[in-house]
């Protein structure tokens, strides 16, 4: 009998940052987490980046992570976002899926480190297979839409009961969001196991946009006149300014 996708190996990337700003924030620290099978003891890859930019105080109070041991202790982003690149691409060619919380935030970040550092994007590493991700904060969303509260990977841990030990560490973050996917895998098995992670990459786009949409259309009712992005994983490069 096959494996279901959920009992199966799964990665899981996570980064912390300078802000939230996805075009011009930066990566400080950055981890794939990779288990073959659940309760297996997971292979964890850390980056600490040196940003090259001021750490506001706000980030540091979030992370932990100051201006001062990034610049002693960081790496140069160019060969960090490269390095990262290529280890995503490597489970993409394996078709490993790659769970990622919120993905539009992390992915897009790396896309324009890659950019800004390498002159390069994240799409260029998957010509051949595509990623396949998985995002607990969609599918959570989709398949539990009527639950009250917030839906922050802390909110997830406990609804799902997965331990998070050192939330705001990327390591910690990715095998915590990656549990959270097999929870929420077994919880809905009848809807999830039938598909394959293929399949649920495709579905989550257009889950992500109608749960986009639904937002935007909640601040406009309450006045605020923030956009809401509709792609799912990755935002495209914005244009150029005139």
């Amino acid at each position: 009998m096959t494996t279901c996708w959920y009992e199966g190996p799964l990665a899981a990337f996570d980064t912390e940052t300078t802000g939230v700003d996805v075009e011009t924030d930066r990566i400080v620290s950055a981890a794939v987490v990779v288990q073959d099978a659940p309760g297996t003891r997971p292979r964890i890859s850390r980056w600490l980046v040196n940003p090259g930019v001021p750490v506001p105080e706000a980030a540091t109070a979030v992370h932990g992570l100051t201006e001062d041991h990034l610049q002693h202790n960081g790496r140069w982003p160019a060969p960090v976002m490269y390095e990262i690149a290529e280890q995503l691409g490597e489970h993409a060619a394996m078709g490993r899926p790659l769970v990622v919380m919120n993905a539009p935030f992390d992915l897009t970040l790396l896309d324009r480190e890659l950019r800004r550092h390498r002159a390069s994007s994240l799409d260029r590493w998957f010509d051949e297979r595509p990623l396949l991700v998985l995002d607990p904060r969609v599918l959570d969303k989709h398949l539990d839409r009527y639950r009250k509260g917030r839906r922050t990977l802390t909110d997830l841990c406990a609804h799902y009961g997965v331990p998070l030990e050192g939330a705001h560490d990327a390591a910690a973050d990715a095998l915590a969001a990656l549990e959270v996917v097999r929870a929420v895998g077994r919880r809905f098995a009848t809807r999830l196991e039938r598909l394959s992670p293929g399949e649920l990459h495709t579905l989550q786009a257009g889950w992500h946009a109608a749960q986009a949409r639904g937002l935007q259309a909640w601040f406009a009712r309450s006045g605020s006149d923030e956009v809401v992005s509709t792609e799912w994983p990755l935002r495209p490069e914005l244009p150029a300014a005139a």
